[in-house]
């Protein structure tokens, strides 16, 4: 048990204001908090970043036990993190800002919460709600649970410079163990959370950070080399890249997305891992589509979407969602369907997949689709819908279609 000081605590704080009371993502608080003191060690470094998301994960909870509401005070703050000691079974130092915490109060409120769901489990009523309909209340139990746990830190490695086994070597010697996932061929899990970002095998662009349920997409997408696969949410290129290791860089991958920013981080991403074989363009009209209608021999939809499947890791993102927001993504999702399909030749194929568990946005979507006068010239090959309480990975949904036209 680590003995808590003083700086660390308050950065904690610190955190928590912004995110919790200024809206801010809590990666990016963390990211930057890191950074706030040279001479902090890892185990320091760790603390912050584990206890912020810990408590950001379970913020309703532990709001409702401490007795506080937003917006937070920096004394609601101190009661919240007063409460998270209290049930990891952490001693809380004497200090002034704890004096007088009811123990055994925080502990009888716990057990007395635990008959509600949506307070246990900490979303918005209306979430949770969402959740039951769409998934069924036992499915829903399960998935919540298990998207409240961390997720595992996975790498992808990039077979254009690597194999998994100089990859884990070369990891091993930097001090990082990490072990192969089956029925993953390309992926890595770390056996302790790290940052590997300073290691030589990632800065020589020989693997990057890619849950594994991430790395089912391209896979299924089956593109060969020499094809032209268009990517068209490329967004910062995570599955681009996987995409041009698996054409070994032969062929043409075009990458497009509305925001040039994150393609502009997709083009420092491919030049360090040598793929060669991306084009980068942004969206800046309906003219853009229309010059590549029928040209694609493969076509990935990697759609907007609530991102309830990538809670583990984004847990902040469940205060955010709005229901009208995720009405609004569907209608999106169906727009992007409509239009990017036209993308594709007869006989070609295209993937849609979400980072989304909710059938309203994967399977019903898909169906929609199918049903309408742009979907009559394809056929669904398959489906798969990926459940973290099932995978131990990301929730994710994946369905291939063929045009048969």
């Amino acid at each position: 048990m680590m003995r808590m000081h003083r700086n660390l605590v308050f950065a904690v704080w610190d955190g928590l204001d912004q995110i919790f009371n200024e809206n801010a993502y809590a990666d990016k608080v963390v990211e930057k908090l890191l950074r706030r003191d040279k001479r902090w060690g890892s185990r320091d470094r760790g603390f912050i970043a584990e206890t912020v998301y810990d408590m950001v994960r379970y913020r309703r909870l532990y709001a409702e036990i401490a007795g506080v509401s937003a917006p937070y005070s920096r004394q609601d703050l101190g009661r919240m993190f007063a409460v998270w000691a209290i049930l990891r079974g952490h001693t809380l130092p004497d200090w002034k800002e704890f004096a007088g915490t009811p123990e055994r109060r925080i502990k009888g409120r716990f057990d007395a919460l635990q008959e509600s769901r949506a307070v246990r489990e900490s979303v918005p009523d209306w979430l949770d709600a969402l959740g039951a309909e769409s998934l069924g209340e036992a499915v829903w139990d399960r998935e919540l649970r298990a998207l409240n746990q961390q997720a595992e830190v996975v790498l992808r490695v990039n077979r254009l410079k690597a194999s998994p086994e100089q990859v884990r070597e070369s990891l091993s010697e930097a001090g990082f163990e990490t072990a192969p996932i089956s029925g993953y061929p390309d992926a890595l899990r770390l056996l302790e959370r790290a940052n590997v970002f300073g290691s030589e095998a990632f800065r020589s662009g020989w693997f990057e950070i890619q849950d594994a349920s991430s790395q089912r997409v391209a896979p299924l997408l089956a593109p060969e080399p020499g094809m032209r696969v268009i990517d068209t949410c490329a967004g910062a290129g995570g599955k681009s890249l996987h995409l041009a290791a698996l054409m070994e860089n032969k062929g043409q991958i075009l990458a497009l997305d509305i925001y040039a920013n994150k393609l502009r981080e997709l083009k420092k991403r491919a030049k360090r891992a040598g793929a060669f074989n991306i084009e980068t363009r942004p969206i800046e009209s309906s003219k853009t589509l229309k010059r590549l209608a029928g040209s694609a021999d493969r076509v990935l939809i990697d759609a907007p979407c609530s991102g309830l499947g990538v809670l583990r890791r984004n847990p902040d993102a469940k205060w955010k969602l709005r229901p009208e927001f995720v009405e609004e993504l569907t209608r999106t999702q169906a727009e992007l369907l409509n239009s990017y399909s036209q993308l594709l030749k007869p006989g070609g194929k295209l993937v849609y997949a979400t980072c989304s568990i909710l059938p309203g946005e994967n399977e019903q979507q898909v169906a929609r689709f199918l049903d309408s006068g742009a979907g009559q010239a394809f056929r669904l090959e398959e489906e798969h819908r990926i459940l973290a309480c099932e995978s131990g990975f990301d929730g994710f949904y994946l369905a291939l279609l063929n045009h048969t036209g």
